[in-house]
């Protein structure tokens, strides 16, 4: 199983970039959200939906997947995704009709099809269910936040906010945000959290971005939907803003203009990924693969917070 090296208060570790609007790469600290009992983290930086950061302290995370920290591990097997037609969700309050679409900003009088569709499994899933469907997000965090569904679908009930990057419902106990890029999948896992606190990610969602790429290049992607097009998960070269240490010298991430770095991979250790605190933005995730050769090594990869979740820039030869 993965190996941890516990940062000073031996807890993970979560940051955050507080930026106004925007709902970007945040660590989500699953101590805020509603269902975590046993969750904290250090050395964060405050964000309101807003772009992430990556800071400081070192953390190996420990055991992510199968025999690891409980309830992170992937689901068992790959599912599609859900189908387009649900019934409406019913709340503590009336919930509005479905629509197609949330508006570019401002209010959202109608909740999105997509968030819609996930609501409902959210009445009738299992949490292991909920993984499975909301493979996107570490399956740990997925257990903290979808615990408790009734303040969930009573903040889906009232009115939104849109922004270019996400669409946020909140009561006096909850907040629920959906990221813009979800609703275009048709199907939209959104974060939950107390009111007042922070819609953050943490690094198992760092290492599940890596975990998400490596079965795609061995053929074995967490589900069917889940390529390249619809879901990126290497940086972009452009704008080139790669610096992961900090020469003041940015440039375009190696991997985007590189994409073939990792071919002949077959398979990798999925119990023993590993993940470390960089500068800033930056975290390096750890991770043995075996080439078609049977050869196996640690491969590093280096990953940057921005405004859609984590992408991966690097990887070591």
């Amino acid at each position: 199983m993965e190996t941890a090296r516990p940062n000073s208060s031996g807890r993970d570790r979560k940051t955050t970039r507080r930026t106004g609007q925007q709902l970007g790469r945040i660590a989500l600290d699953p101590s805020r959200l509603l269902g975590a009992q046993h969750w904290s983290a250090s050395r964060a930086r405050r964000v309101v939906v807003g772009s992430v950061a990556i800071a400081g302290a070192l953390v190996l995370a420990g055991c992510d997947s199968v025999s690891g920290i409980p309830g992170d591990e992937p689901a068992p097997a790959a599912v599609t995704t859900p189908p387009a037609a649900a019934p409406t969700i019913h709340a503590t309050s009336a919930a509005p009709a479905p629509s197609a679409a949330a508006p570019s900003t401002g209010a959202v009088a109608e909740l999105p099809a997509a968030v819609q569709r996930w609501a409902n499994d959210l009445k009738t899933s299992t949490i292991a269910q909920l993984q499975a469907k909301c493979w996107t997000i570490a399956p740990k965090n997925v257990s903290d936040m979808y615990s408790d569904e009734q303040p969930i679908l009573a903040a889906l009930a009232q009115p939104g906010t849109a922004t270019e990057d996400a669409v946020t419902w909140k009561t006096r106990t909850t907040t629920v945000a959906v990221e813009r890029a979800a609703l275009d999948t048709g199907y939209a896992c959104p974060r939950v959290a107390s009111a007042g606190a922070d819609i953050e990610y943490n690094d198992a969602d760092a290492r599940h971005t890596v975990r998400r790429y490596l079965a795609r290049v061995v053929g074995t992607p967490l589900d069917a939907a889940d390529k390249d097009g619809t879901y990126p998960l290497v940086c972009k070269a452009a704008p080139a803003t790669w610096d992961p240490t900090g020469t003041g010298k940015a440039s375009a991430a190696p991997l985007a203009n590189n994409p073939g770095k990792l071919t002949g991979v077959t398979k990798f250790a999925d119990q023993e990924i590993s993940s470390e605190t960089l500068r800033g933005d930056y975290l390096a995730v750890e991770v043995p693969v075996t080439n078609s050769a049977g050869v196996t090594k640690s491969r590093t990869f280096t990953l940057v917070a921005g405004e859609q979740g984590y992408c991966i820039g690097d990887v070591s030869p």
